[in-house]
């Protein structure tokens, strides 16, 4: 059977079709890059926002377009939009979050040991063709933030074991496919909540524990960690930083740089206490790119209050990050809140916010130029018939481009940086 595997959202969705594609070639079926070759299509959904919720509704009907009737849906929006998502177009069968895990068995109809000959990794054909490889460390959230809905989606945390983890992290570094050199170069640790890893686990390890066992029992070169949330870190946390293999570089969603703010969203820390963190962070791992997300327009957020957190989110000098236009989920504290922002207010305070943290991303940008930096090249994008264009990521994040003659793709080469691009910088290989 040929199928296509989909999804919208999180580097958690991203993990999960990852070990789907895994599943279904060693039970014999075959991925493919085009949804108009597959007998059945599986897309992984999201509800983290109503742009999300959108563009998963969008996705699921390019699929029935493209004359696929055998639909899986799963994914958060699935999750908690059954009824709507039975009634779209092509859908066959409807997988809620709780029973993910087992959608490979439920849609092939027998239970399949994936675990007693693994196949090798391949990178999954099409748009989710990856040099990256996803690796699901936990799962669910215990956090009550007012604003969220992925509490409800994705239920509370639960860790994988460690065992699990470097099992499936040897086998996604063993193999990309038939390359010049096939090894996966670096794994993302992802989680809803990455960092409560191990509280529910016997003995009750924390993520260091899972980080230094990754790094004492696999030769993987690079380990990125996703989003963390900062009240689970501690200056000690960043000594795991001494191994050069860690990339430096850590997403630690901030939400709103008022501290009226930040307790109307239940978050667990202070401007005061994100600002020492950060100051550890740069300490102990110099050139470290520090990304965040912020919401703008929460209820109640007067101007006052939002001049507070422009101010904050300036004086942090992140490397970049994503800003989110507030939207309310329904199920959630929030939705129901007095205050409620305009559309129009919290637009044009998403711009100026975007405009603080494009400012900042160019000074990091601009701080290596003249450096040379590791990179490890994602996209080829063919000049002549002698010659490529390629993008790759630094350890520190940073958007790399630069040509050759050579075959690069999935390596890791040091590069000249030479200049600034829109997003990234530019360099000499």
């Amino acid at each position: 059977m040929k199928i296509f595997l989909d999804m919208v959202g999180c580097r958690l969705n991203q993990a999960e079709i990852e070990q789907y594609a895994q599943q279904f070639r060693a039970a014999g079926h075959i991925l493919v890059g085009k949804v108009q070759e597959a007998d059945l299509a599986v897309i992984n959904t999201c509800t983290v926002t109503a742009a999300a919720e959108s563009d998963s509704r969008q996705k699921i009907r390019q699929v029935a377009r493209a004359g696929v009737s055998n639909l899986t849906v799963t994914g958060c929006w699935v999750t908690l939009n059954p009824a709507e998502a039975a009634l779209l177009p092509g859908v066959s069968r409807l997988v809620p979050n709780q029973l993910k895990d087992s959608l490979v068995s439920e849609i092939l109809q027998e239970p399949q040991p994936f675990d007693i000959e693994p196949t090798k990794r391949s990178a999954i054909p099409g748009l989710r063709f990856r040099t990256r490889a996803f690796i699901k460390a936990q799962d669910g959230c215990d956090n009550q933030c007012t604003f969220c809905i992925t509490t409800a989606a994705r239920g509370a945390g639960r860790s994988r074991p460690i065992e699990a983890i470097i099992d499936d992290i040897r086998l996604a570094a063993s193999s990309t496919g038939n390359l010049p050199d096939p090894q996966t170069k670096e794994i993302v640790l992802t989680g809803v909540h990455l960092g409560s890893w191990g509280t529910d686990l016997p003995h009750k390890p924390g993520l260091r524990d899972l980080i230094q066992a990754i790094l004492d029992d696999t030769s993987v070169p690079r380990l990125r960690l996703s989003s963390l949330e900062p009240w689970d870190l501690d200056e000690s946390f960043f000594q795991l930083w001494k191994d050069p293999r860690i990339c430096r570089h850590l997403h630690l969603p901030l939400q709103s740089g008022c501290a009226a703010t930040l307790k109307r969203m239940a978050r667990k820390t202070t401007p005061q206490k994100f600002a020492s963190l950060l100051d550890a962070a740069r300490t102990q791992i110099p050139g470290v790119a520090i990304t965040t997300d912020i919401i703008t327009g929460f209820p109640g957020e007067s101007e006052e209050e939002f001049n507070q957190s422009l101010e904050f989110v300036q004086s942090m000098h992140f490397t970049g990050g994503h800003v989110f236009i507030y939207s309310a989920r329904p199920g959630t504290a929030a939705a129901t809140y007095p205050d409620q922002i305009a559309q129009k207010a919290r637009k044009q305070r998403s711009q100026q916010m975007r405009t603080t943290l494009e400012a900042s991303s160019l000074e990091y940008r601009m701080k290596f130029v003249g450096q040379r930096l590791p990179v490890l090249w994602e996209n080829a994008t063919a000049l002549s018939p002698e010659g490529w264009e390629y993008s790759g990521l630094t350890g520190n994040y940073l958007r790399v481009s630069a040509t050759s003659a050579s075959h690069l793709w999935n390596t890791i080469t040091p590069v000249q940086i030479t200049g600034l691009t829109a997003e990234g910088v530019c360099g000499i290989i």
